[in-house]
């Protein structure tokens, strides 16, 4: 949960810090609201896109190798992937910052089957519902910190020009993190003799095929994906409102992400709690509403920051309703041999997701001219048909054997 959680905050962390400092460098040349788009969705696309080229790869080593081994492994990377991250914001060289970016997404890419993989295979079968109510808590609270840490280190390094400062803070919370991961449960390899499961075109389309035979995880695995294009929307979107309607500082602008933590954290434990030793499907439309619902008003014109920063903790907690049942039936319905395989698959799937919604923001606002704030009634439209789709493929629950 730990290394989880400081994952999630250093991804975002780095990732908010480079999107913040890209749109102070277009603002001292004047673009406009179209530029700063285009810059949000640009990092986006490229730290999304080593989940589609290497998710397979991270599944077949979680399946090939220990789960927490390759955490390790991974953390220690992340290391030299801060360090060289510092390089490029003290250099100020865009290509050398989207490479910062593309690393670190190569990291979680390979994390991701790991640390989602594990969770069945250390604890009983009648928590694992739980154990998703707080892991997404932890992942959804790292992601929110991360995003308001990266505002204050704007504002504190950014107009210095001193925002390499972030490199080294970075790079020790990622030490932490490795020491974290070496303190995981070690467990077996699931398949030391898995073959190679490399290619992100054949061995995705393969394994969908084999997932597509069992009906709860493939629906479960498209509500996943739906839910990270939803996700992905509201946040890029998030940036450019809160920056020019809302008129917030970068601080401020971060900090609107606590009220979506505090309810993404509440729904998640709701959720768990919940389920009660099982996965309780009916959630999921429900959470699907709650997102479109909190969505309108967002909308809206003249819409306040406190009103706004209400719907955002509502958005959260719909959220979290919405995706624990979803992560546990990804992780309870796969053989032990083809968990690690299953993950990879999700993950490409979810940033597929997150690629498609930075098309989106920028089809959105270039093709149809569709303001900042209606998109986020993309988003609720989006949640209502993610739901309709859970709603008539599952009943009440899923049970746990």
């Amino acid at each position: 949960m730990g290394t989880q959680f400081q994952n999630a905050f250093s991804d975002n962390a780095l990732k908010q810090l480079i999107i913040l400092v890209l749109l102070a460098g277009a603002a001292k040349a004047k673009a406009g609201e179209a530029a700063n788009d285009q810059l949000v969705a640009l990092v986006t696309a490229v730290f999304s896109a080593p989940f589609i080229l290497f998710a397979m790869l991270g599944g077949w080593l979680a399946d090939r190798n220990s789960k927490q081994r390759m955490m390790v492994y991974v953390k220690a990377a992340e290391m030299g992937i801060m360090a060289f991250a510092g390089v490029a914001l003290w250099l100020e060289s865009l290509p050398l910052l989207l490479g910062a970016i593309f690393l670190m997404g190569c990291h979680s890419a390979i994390f991701a089957p790991s640390k989602y993989g594990i969770l069945p295979e250390i604890l009983p079968h009648d928590k694992l519902s739980w154990g998703n109510g707080i892991l997404e808590l932890l992942t959804f609270l790292g992601v929110i910190l991360g995003v308001v840490a990266a505002g204050v280190f704007s504002d504190a390094f950014l107009k210095e020009g001193r925002e390499w400062v972030a490199g080294p803070i970075l790079m020790a919370i990622a030490f932490v993190g490795w020491l974290l991961s070496r303190q995981v449960t070690p467990v077996p390899a699931a398949d030391p003799t898995c073959p190679v499961r490399i290619n992100p075109v054949t061995d995705l389309w393969r394994q969908l095929r084999i997932m597509k035979q069992d009906r709860d995880l493939w629906r479960a695995c498209w509500g996943n994906t739906g839910f990270y294009f939803i996700s992905a929307l509201v946040m890029m979107n998030m940036v450019v409102f809160c920056k020019s309607v809302l008129n917030l500082t970068d601080t401020q602008n971060s900090m609107m992400n606590v009220w979506l933590a505090v309810g993404i954290g509440i729904g998640s434990v709701v959720a768990g709690y919940a389920s009660r030793g099982r996965i309780e499907y009916r959630l999921v439309p429900l959470g699907a509403l709650g997102l479109a619902l909190s969505t309108v008003p967002m909308g809206m014109e003249g819409v306040t920051a406190d009103t706004f920063r209400i719907c955002m903790a509502t958005l959260g907690f719909s959220a979290g309703l919405f995706i624990v049942p979803v992560v546990s039936v990804i992780q309870h319905r796969p053989s032990p041999e083809s968990k690690g395989a299953v993950q990879g698959s999700v993950s490409s799937l979810s940033f597929l997701g997150i690629m498609a919604a930075a098309g989106v923001q920028w089809i959105a606002r270039e093709a149809f001219q569709i303001s900042s704030a209606q998109v986020f009634w993309v988003c609720g439209a989006s949640a209502l048909i993610c739901g309709a789709y859970a709603a008539i493929s599952r009943g009440r629950f899923i049970e746990i054997e």
